[in-house]
């Protein structure tokens, strides 16, 4: 197998290069694994971006790094640059965590990897707060920031911020432009991992945003938001009693899809609200752009768009490729058995309730294009990569043609939730990437987070790399 150039990144926070030693850490990188890419957690409230292993409690620490249980505060690991934000009033976000204290990653950073020919991108993603099972702060100490927080279906103030908010739009929009105007990097990776108000509905909170903004913005484009709103605490009422186990007349699928088909403003709320979403990406690219037109905006694609029905159809690989120029799959097989039972489970307590997992997953393995364990060994066995990885990997190469490469995001020690979940191991790892670049992927990004990685696992990649003439 020849492969002609040579894209190997890792996600990384900045807390190894405090605990390593940026010299020595970068050797190990380029000449153990064959990195040449650095995608750097530079924001985030998030443990897994920007901190150590979260899951040290189930699987132990890793054999590198410090092995230090305090959480991270989280915030900006960059220098303050009050000149990109003068147009938001969300300000004074940069890290406190007592490691960082006049510390700059990028700046840091960036220098050394130039002396090793390795290439730097910011890694960020939204949301940065309040993210189950990503070991996320207790606080979030932002002056103002509760100002832009999401207004639900009844009224309530939400958890997360109001992605059309102003103030949290223009942050986003100044967050990009320092990146790019202050450091020499060579590009963005930018996550998006938002739940749409329908999807939230499924999984059991209440559907968002009908703040201001968004009725304003909504009222634009024609749509009705006391409509939208009154058809989702009507959705709201019918999850209820799918869960609670209350008697549907027609079954749970009929009287969702009856839910739909008289209350219609479900769908076009929720269609506003995901290319509101992805207007957002789109922002984003064209900023890059504006900046420097060699830098480039990767996306690095939830795993839940393969596994959930609804994200699958909401968000295709082709229109994608019009706002990036390159993706990166998520496919973490050996925790993804839990993450695809998770996500099922919202849906056979509601809408599929009236079928066993058991029957429906082989049905659902068809629709969502996997070939993976039954319902009851899949998140002790997790997802083969020979299926899974070269199977996504592959569909994302069809779907997109030569229009941008592929690079696979493949998980190596990404955190388990539970002791019966499947490791991942050495081997594991060496036949994803092998299995990416069979299938025509053009490169690997090992992820989620260098900190919660085993080098002894990493070292699967590195046989893998060895194989195909890329170590070196």
């Amino acid at each position: 197998m020849q492969v002609r150039s040579k894209f190997v990144g890792i996600q990384i926070s900045p807390v190894s290069f405090i605990d390593e030693g940026i010299g020595p850490l970068l050797d190990t990188l380029k000449e153990r694994f064959g990195i040449n890419v650095l995608l750097i957690g530079t924001i985030s409230w998030l443990g897994l971006k920007v901190g150590r292993r979260i899951s040290w409690k189930i699987d132990g620490w890793p054999d590198h790094g410090a092995q230090d249980a305090r959480p991270l505060e989280g915030g900006s690991y960059i220098a303050e640059h009050p000149e990109y934000y003068q147009n938001t009033f969300i300000k004074r976000f940069r890290a406190r965590d007592e490691e960082f204290e006049n510390v700059d990653v990028l700046e840091m950073v960036i220098p050394e990897a130039r002396r090793r020919g390795m290439q730097v991108y910011p890694e960020v993603m939204e949301p940065l707060f309040n993210y189950e099972g990503h070991g996320s702060a207790q606080t979030v100490a932002i002056p103002n920031l509760p100002q832009t927080l999401e207004i639900d279906a009844f009224n309530r103030v939400g958890a997360a911020p109001c992605i059309n908010h102003p103030d949290y739009r223009a942050w986003w929009h100044s967050i990009i432009e320092d990146y790019c105007r202050s450091y020499d990097i060579d590009g963005v990776m930018w996550c998006n991992e938002r739940r749409s108000p329908l999807d939230g509905l499924i999984s059991g909170t209440a559907a968002h945003c009908f703040c201001e903004h968004c009725r304003r913005l909504a009222a634009a484009r024609g749509v009705d938001a006391e409509r939208a709103q009154a058809a989702y605490r009507t959705g709201a009422d019918f999850f209820e009693a799918a869960r609670s186990g209350a008697a549907l007349e027609d079954g749970a699928l009929v009287e969702f899809l009856r839910l739909l088909y008289e209350h219609p403003d479900l769908l076009v709320w929720e269609r506003f609200w995901v290319e509101r979403n992805k207007d957002m990406d789109r922002e984003l690219y064209g900023i890059v752009k504006w900046c420097k037109g060699s830098l480039e905006f990767g996306l690095n694609v939830w795993n839940r768009n393969h596994l959930n029905p609804l994200r699958k159809a909401e968000w295709p690989w082709r229109e994608m490729t019009r706002w990036c120029d390159w993706v990166k799959p998520i496919t973490y097989q050996h925790q993804a058995g839990g993450v695809y039972v998770k996500e099922m489970t919202d849906w056979h307590r509601s809408i599929l309730r009236d079928v066993t997992p058991q029957q429906m997953t082989p049905l659902m393995y068809r629709f969502l294009g996997l070939d993976e364990a039954p319902w009851d060994e899949v998140v002790q066995r997790g997802f083969d990569p020979d299926t899974y990885v070269y199977g996504q990997c592959l569909a994302t190469v069809r779907a997109i043609g030569d229009r941008v490469p592929v690079y696979m995001g493949i998980g190596v020690d990404a955190p388990r939730t539970r002791e019966d979940q499947a490791r991942c191991t050495p081997d594991i790892v060496r036949r994803s990437v092998l299995a990416t670049y069979r299938a025509g992927g053009r490169g690997v990004v090992f992820s989620p987070n260098y900190a919660g990685m085993n080098l002894s696992t990493l070292d699967g990649a590195a046989q893998a790399l060895q194989e195909l003439g890329l170590l070196s």
